[in-house]
């Protein structure tokens, strides 16, 4: 049921697209120097408030101030700082060869922004998940509405504050609601749709998208599979996975791994590693630790409590388990030889509960992991390059690490997306300029120059140089219009 603030802001959202489409039709967003000027003041707004945000972040998921720092101001910061830096080559006319059919002439391809475009934005990177985006969208000279996440109230809040202190509010506007806003905002016409979350609600809002044949950008989820076998160094490749599930908010972070599938000769050992770093990283009581998460309200705890107190996951779990309700807590927990049809296995955990898949080999692992949707990440331990090519070729996934977990994300000149049903398009660095840009396809021509041959009617001379300027024979053309050849 919505809230009176929700019923108002609804009534307000038509009010605001409308006048945000006006703001795009003056044409002040196409112009480079907007685009800088907004990118500056996205930099600026990173650099003056790092503690609101950090602590912002901290009410809302449990997020250590290091932690806030590194996984939402670094990343945002380091997207704006390359589209400063770029956005001059981004915006440049690309110049195409043309053909001679269209001899004289010159063709290039211009990037215009798409128009106006809304963000929605989800709750377990809350602040960066907005700021990212939107830095793609002002690069492309888009007009933007922000729907930031309502399970994060604090950081909503925060944004809305700093999004109308620092940016152009007639070109850039923040909407704060739950579903009802969202549901208003999508019954809207817009030019552009990057939305981030779950298949679920990717799906209703491409339903609503295509009413108005809206481009969108999915980013999923989905189950994150590891492989390991026999050749890796399990100590590092512990840190490195430990990391990756437990290391950042806590599991709740879409790829971050979802279950492991490990040669059967190594599990033990695997097992006793994995533990030994999960003490290193957090104690033997993490509850205690300061570098944990917790999970982001109640509702997500009885959920991931749920797929804990199942008998068939209960008795396989291995290390940690342990949940307490009113610290939104639950330990690092290491599920062994879980069967394939538990509830644990049957959708994205998106938490900190890590089942162990035991296989033989290769083949069996992508069995496995072909049973699934195509996931938004997979994470090969192998130091045999037979197995990586083998592994890189054969799954299908948004995207891959080689003998790491998370860290491809990091990097600004790989876009990230997903495929098939853990999203569509990507974005990071000029992938999130191209995600808010239409590419326009351009022939200037003088008014001099048209080959008669073009024209009717169709002799026979004419039929025959037209086949040439086809085939592209440049020789056979100048001889049949120099009258040397039929």
């Amino acid at each position: 049921m919505a809230t009176q603030q929700e019923e108002e802001t609804v009534v307000r959202v038509p009010q605001i697209v409308q006048e945000l489409n006006q703001t795009m039709r003056s044409g002040i967003t196409r112009t480079k120097e907007w685009r800088m000027q907004q990118l500056r003041a996205v930099l600026k707004l990173l650099e003056d408030n790092e503690e609101r945000i950090t602590t912002a972040l901290a009410k809302d998921l449990g997020k250590s101030a290091h932690e806030g720092y590194l996984t939402e101001i670094v990343q945002a910061t380091s997207s704006c700082k390359l589209a400063m830096k770029e956005l001059n080559k981004w915006m440049a006319p690309q110049k195409v060869p043309t053909t001679l059919i269209t001899f004289p002439g010159k063709a290039a391809i211009i990037a215009e922004p798409l128009g106006l475009a809304l963000i929605i934005a989800p709750w377990n990177f809350p602040f960066s998940l907005v700021i990212d985006p939107l830095i793609g969208a002002i690069s492309a000279g888009c007009a933007v509405v922000i729907k930031p996440s309502e399970i994060t109230p604090t950081v909503s809040s925060l944004i809305a504050d700093l999004i109308q202190k620092y940016l152009d509010k007639k070109a850039i506007h923040v909407v704060e609601g739950g579903v009802p806003v969202a549901t208003a905002l999508l019954e809207q016409k817009w030019d552009k749709i990057f939305y981030t979350g779950n298949p679920k609600v990717g799906r209703i809002v491409m339903a609503a998208a295509a009413k108005h044949l809206t481009p969108v950008t999915l980013e999923l989820g989905g189950k994150c599979p590891v492989y390991i076998d026999d050749s890796v160094d399990l100590k590092v490749s512990a840190q490195r996975i430990c990391h990756g599930k437990w290391g950042f908010n806590c599991g709740q972070t879409c790829i971050a791994p979802d279950y492991l599938l490990v040669q059967e000769s190594i599990v033990p050992k695997l097992v006793e590693t994995m533990k030994d770093t999960i003490v290193q990283f957090f104690g033997e009581d993490p509850s205690k630790s300061g570098d944990l998460s917790r999970i982001v309200n109640e509702n997500h705890f009885q959920r991931l409590s749920k797929l804990l107190d199942d008998p068939r996951t209960s008795e396989k779990i291995v290390h940690g388990g342990q949940h307490v309700k009113e610290l939104l807590f639950i330990a690092p927990t290491i599920i062994l030889d879980i069967p394939l049809d538990t509830p644990v296995m049957s959708d994205e955990i998106f938490g900190p509960i890590l089942p162990i898949i035991i296989i033989k080999g290769v083949d069996e692992a992508m069995d496995v992991i072909l049973s699934f949707p195509k996931p938004l990440a997979f994470y090969v331990f192998s130091t045999k390059k037979e197995v990586q090519e083998r592994l890189v070729i054969g799954i299908s996934a948004g995207g891959m690490g080689v003998n790491e977990t998370m860290m491809h994300f990091t990097i600004p000149r790989l876009p990230f997306g997903g495929v098939g049903e853990s999203g569509m398009g990507a974005y990071h660095g000029k992938d999130s300029f191209d995600a808010f840009s239409h590419k326009k396809a351009i022939l200037y021509k003088g008014m001099r120059g048209d080959i008669p041959a073009r024209f009717p009617p169709y002799t026979s001379e004419k039929k025959s140089l037209v086949r040439r300027v086809a085939a592209g024979d440049v020789i056979g053309v100048l001889l049949v219009m120099l009258g040397l050849k039929k």
